[in-house]
């Protein structure tokens, strides 16, 4: 009754194994895995570990050990950095500038603000977050101590000196 049985080639499981050149090939122009007896078929169907085909050992790909010893030319991918996460402080140095303005520190702030803008367009990450680090360092000077003089003279217009 298995005299017209045939082998017939198993769908893939999973991504293939190997790199790129081994598995792009037809599979008439691939090495042949070598078959094991049928003794070592069965302990090969109940490991876990064979990673290749269940009668089949995975065969290294001769590919990863050329890779090892010699030297092939490469290409290199520059990936820029999201700059869209570094905050500007935009707004909050215009506000400053305009109505908070303490010695000229909302302006410095606006200066930078717009820096980190143009640091952003350029693609310089480093240099972005590091003038929104002294954007926001001016603008919390400038917001804080304009908020200061802003609240003693309320006081000394509530309580003028001439009452002590």
């Amino acid at each position: 009754p298995l005299a017209a049985a045939a082998w017939a080639p198993r769908a893939a499981r999973g991504p293939p194994q190997g790199c790129f050149a081994c598995i792009a090939k037809p599979p008439a122009l691939r090495p042949p895995s070598p078959v094991l007896a049928p003794a070592s078929a069965g302990y090969l169907m109940e490991s876990s570990s064979c990673k290749g085909d269940s009668l089949r050992p995975a065969v290294p790909c001769k590919h990863l050990v050329e890779k090892k010893t010699m030297t092939n030319p490469t290409t290199v991918i520059e990936i820029y950095p999201d700059t869209t996460e570094v905050n500007d402080y935009y707004l909050w140095s215009i506000f400053n500038f305009v109505y908070l303005n303490f010695c000229c520190l909302g302006f410095i702030a606006l200066a930078y603000s717009l820096k980190v803008r143009d640091k952003k367009l350029l693609n310089d990450l480093n240099g972005a977050v590091e003038d929104a680090k002294t954007a926001r360092l001016f603008n919390i000077t400038s917001s804080a101590l304009a908020t200061f003089c802003i609240i003693l003279i309320f006081i000394f217009l509530r309580y003028p000196l001439t009452d002590y």
